[in-house]
């Protein structure tokens, strides 16, 4: 599907997502009842080019504006460049709420379909606020970021005429972020005194050898959240709960994304001594690089077979990504997850379908819903 993808310059994605998701969406089967997924790709395409006459509009004008305005005030572009980042940022969190929405709505189970209530520029200015007030605390309030915008979403989140409600505090989370706060505080010390000394090695090298144990460390977090968020979630009588394990979670991150590497990288090493024997053999030992400028024969014949190479190599990081990393770690959350209090399900009602034209059109433009 991917090779498909680049054929089609880019079309067949929106095919192969719907494909990958209801695949994926099979095979979750709650009580052994598989999850549906029931997209449409045209309802993607139709909602890209929504979103990319809406974008080109903010690019082409609101950016010249911006331009304007930076060169009369400031003397200069710099403004305008970050006043146009900032911009986007709050379409960022709005596209993200709105691909949840249309994936929401177009997946059943049992037959009831899910459904998000809009929100999608609520949920943005609540998530700028928060983040700004997470990342200006030196993540202190991140807990707060995490619980306040998942009770947003989830309180807003149906399955037929059933309501799910975020219980639990910002408080609960706090413990999962300990470990993390740590290392930060380790790093921030050592670091300190060295830059302090003017051993600017000796504070770079710290910071770049915590970096591997950063990450562990925020991997705990997010999987012990998981399971603190999920088991504070309910739908009337209906309760969740999550054994998730941080270990297994990163361990599928880590050798998920190793193994994903090496292949990737044997493939284009390959492929690239493949690209200089044909070279060798098609002009012999006098080659040289000025004969990739040759638009006619040999020359543009090696360049779509070099263009061909690249994208080859996107398309397998992409496939091995999906079999070392997505799909076990789709299969360990679904494991690890307990639907509890099941008796009420038969009183749920079937909700309205919907429409949600524009479907992830935005997610899609932004390229924040490239995978599924």
């Amino acid at each position: 599907m991917g090779l498909l993808s680049v054929v089609t310059l880019g079309f067949y994605r929106f095919w192969m997502k719907t494909r990958l998701r209801r695949y994926y969406w099979s095979s979750i089967r709650p009580g052994g009842r598989p999850l549906e997924y029931v997209g449409d790709p045209l309802e993607k395409l139709l909602g890209f080019f929504i979103a990319v006459v809406i974008l080109a509009f903010y690019i082409g004008v609101v950016n010249l504006i911006l331009m304007f305005v930076s060169f009369s005030l400031f003397d200069g572009n710099t403004a305008a460049y970050v006043a146009s980042f900032v911009g986007v940022i709050p379409l960022w969190f709005y596209a993200r709420y709105r691909a949840r929405r249309y994936v929401f709505a177009r997946t059943r189970w049992r037959g009831i379909r899910f459904g998000v209530d809009p929100g999608a520029w609520g949920y943005a200015w609540r998530a700028m606020i928060y983040w700004t007030l997470a990342l200006g605390s030196g993540t202190l309030l991140w807990p707060l970021m995490t619980h306040r915008l998942e009770k947003f979403r989830i309180d807003r989140t149906w399955y037929g005429d059933r309501q799910l409600v975020q219980g639990g505090r910002a408080r609960d989370l706090v413990k999962g972020m300990v470990p993390f706060w740590l290392v930060l505080v380790g790093i921030a010390v050592i670091s300190g005194f060295a830059y302090a000394g003017s051993d600017i090695e000796t504070a770079l090298g710290t910071f770049l050898l915590a970096l591997p144990l950063l990450a562990v460390t925020w991997g705990w977090y997010a999987v012990r959240s998981f399971r603190v968020l999920t088991a504070a979630k309910t739908a009337g009588a209906i309760g969740f709960r999550s054994t998730a394990r941080a270990p297994r979670v990163i361990g599928i991150y880590v050798l998920g994304y190793g193994l994903a590497s090496i292949v990737t990288s044997i493939a284009a090493i390959a492929a690239g001594f493949l690209v200089l024997a044909i070279m060798f053999a098609g002009s012999g030992m006098d080659f040289s690089l000025d004969d990739l400028d040759n638009l006619s024969g040999p020359g543009i014949v090696l360049q779509i077979f070099g263009f061909a190479t690249y994208f080859l190599v996107f398309v397998i990081w992409a496939t091995l990504r999906h079999v070392f990393v997505t799909l076990p770690l789709w299969r360990h959350y679904a494991e690890t997850l307990e639907i509890v209090g099941t008796e009420s399900l038969h009183d749920i009602c079937q909700r309205d379908r919907d429409e949600h034209r524009e479907a992830e059109g935005f997610a899609e433009a932004l390229d924040l819903g490239a995978a599924i």
